[in-house]
């Protein structure tokens, strides 16, 4: 029903920024809610940030004011910008799609994302 490609992870410096883009398959993106979840090793996938069908936003408290999701519906993608990186950010970033009334979810493959002190 729902595929999901992420791009733009990698290795960055604390301080730095890098921008990731989830892309999805479909005709029915606007009617996803879109989310960005991490998992660092030994630890349980968190939620990072969160955006419904109508563009409303929420952060987790660590990243609030660093982080901005956001969404194109014309090009059926969702980004995650990330600024002010710390080492604390290092994990695997995944993509989630919520499509409205179908009971069940679709996730991404995962990034990398490293960041170095």
């Amino acid at each position: 029903q729902v595929q999901l490609v992420e791009s733009g992870g990698g290795l960055v410096q604390a301080g730095g920024s890098l921008r990731l883009s989830c892309t999805a398959s479909g005709s029915d993106f606007s009617t996803n809610a879109m989310g960005w979840y991490r998992q660092a090793p030994g630890k349980q996938r968190e939620l990072v940030a969160g955006i419904t069908r109508g563009g409303s936003t929420n952060y987790a408290d660590s990243v609030k004011g660093r982080f901005t999701i956001s969404r194109d519906n014309a090009k059926k993608t969702v980004y995650l910008q990330m600024n002010s990186l710390q080492p604390e950010d290092t994990a695997v970033y995944y993509c989630r799609a919520d499509p409205l009334r179908l009971g069940y979810v679709f996730w991404g493959q995962g990034t990398q994302v490293t960041v170095s002190s």
